[in-house]
């Protein structure tokens, strides 16, 4: 795997999609090129991120949590760029959130040393490869969590392996996805982290995401249901471990006031307890599933920040867009743009066409008829009027919809300035 000053050192690659064909240019020396997607400098497609939108998504969430006593780890998994996990820890989250051991020794090797391994992490083989990571970073603090006896002996070997003589784990309860089911399994989890001698009990976690339903009704009973769940789990941990200062961990991206309101008085109650959050997509939000989510926020009362009410749909405002040209108008009524699955986001709603430029000019009222109707690997269907003025080579900006599937598909983004000017190429690192 890559590392990020691997990448920054080398020369650029003609393969890397959304840079232009430039031989010999550092990559330090992208943010002075003063390339802009709509005047058609980038080869596309290509992904871009407004950082003034990021960082006020950022700053918004952040004022969020001070103010509903809970701090946040962001999921990494949604970027997998260390430069942005960094500029939230900066920022002031109180760590970062990890999905598997690979997306842990990322973080790792780019100097995070506060992680969240939100999920099991499979059996001993795994938890060998875990604890040999772990024994290379003996100043990280890290937490893991179990559903299972199984699960604990795989974390039991990673920290004999690692030669830690404590291991944080936080005993995951659940509905839909992993996590224990009944308190037998929550019981026995418990015990089983007891009786192993490298391990601690940390806290308790749980995913409120996986419990939602097409029903908005059914969504809320099941999610209050979980909570109280979570909240005799934590009892049960606190009971097996009374002096330890404890985690309760859960909150995605679109749940997360629930969350908190549910949780907090609890950590609050306890006075050795802290909540802490997993949410990741909404730093970048998007103009559908989160869109949709941030909608649901404000009927249930919208973001309270200290006494006073923000809309979530009207303040974080999609980061990312997804810049392609029309390729073809085979057709009256149809246009070829030129992305597609490989390119974008379609499990949770397909691309939302935003704005047309020709010429670097945007070119207003175009883009009213058009809509995305399907996508082919490198291809986007695009259906519009039949007196459409819509011309091959225009650029059309896109939103998306799920970031986390989106991002994965780029090794580099692109940051843009509030003038639609690349600042900096951002790489990612899934494998």
């Amino acid at each position: 795997m890559q590392s990020l000053s691997a990448w920054d050192s080398q020369r650029l690659s003609t393969t890397i999609r959304g840079i232009p064909l430039v031989d010999g240019l550092p990559a330090e020396e992208i943010g002075n090129q003063r390339w802009s997607p709509a005047q058609g400098d980038l080869a596309l497609p290509a992904l871009t991120l407004d950082e003034a939108v990021f960082a006020a998504n950022r700053d918004l969430f952040l004022q969020w949590c001070e103010s509903a006593g809970v701090t946040v780890a962001p999921h990494a998994k949604t970027p997998m760029s260390p430069e942005l996990a960094r500029s939230l820890r900066a920022a002031g989250a109180w760590g970062t959130t990890v999905a598997n051991v690979q997306q842990a020794a990322v973080l790792l090797s780019h100097g995070e040393r506060r992680l969240l391994l939100a999920n099991e992490i499979g059996g001993l083989a795994a938890g060998r490869r875990l604890g040999t990571l772990l024994g290379a970073c003996p100043d990280v603090e890290f937490h893991a969590f179990a559903d299972s006896p199984a699960a604990v002996a795989a974390l039991a070997e990673a920290a004999r392996v690692a030669g830690r003589n404590e291991l944080s784990v936080l005993v995951e309860l659940g509905a839909g996805r992993a996590g224990a089911r009944d308190r037998a399994a929550i019981e026995a989890t418990i015990a089983a982290v007891r009786a192993a001698d490298r391990l601690e009990l940390g806290g308790v976690a749980t995913y409120e995401g996986a419990a939602a339903t097409p029903d908005t009704d059914e969504t809320m009973r099941a999610i209050a249901a979980l909570m109280e769940r979570t909240i005799e789990t934590f009892a049960l941990v606190r009971t097996a471990a009374p002096r330890r200062k404890l985690i309760i961990s859960a909150g995605g991206s679109a749940y997360f006031d629930v969350v908190a309101r549910a949780l907090t008085p609890v950590a609050q109650a306890d006075r050795n307890a802290s909540v802490i959050l997993r949410s990741g997509a909404l730093f970048f939000a998007d103009h559908g599933i989160y869109a949709r989510a941030f909608a649901e926020i404000d009927r249930r009362g919208g973001l309270v920040i200290n006494g006073t009410r923000h809309s979530a749909a009207e303040s974080f405002r999609p980061a990312l867009t997804l810049w392609a040209e029309v390729l073809s108008r085979p057709e009256t009524g149809l246009a070829i743009a030129g992305f597609g699955m490989r390119d974008a986001s379609f499990d949770q709603g397909l691309p939302v066409p935003l704005r047309v430029f020709r010429d670097g000019v945007e070119q207003q009222g175009l883009v009213a008829t058009l809509s995305v109707t399907r996508l082919n690997d490198q291809h986007a269907f695009l259906s519009l009027a039949p007196d459409s003025a819509l011309a091959v080579g225009d650029i059309i900006a896109f939103g998306i919809s799920h970031p986390c599937t989106c991002l994965d598909r780029w090794r580099v983004i692109l940051g843009l300035d509030a003038g639609g000017i690349v600042t900096r190429a951002l790489p990612t690192q899934f494998g």
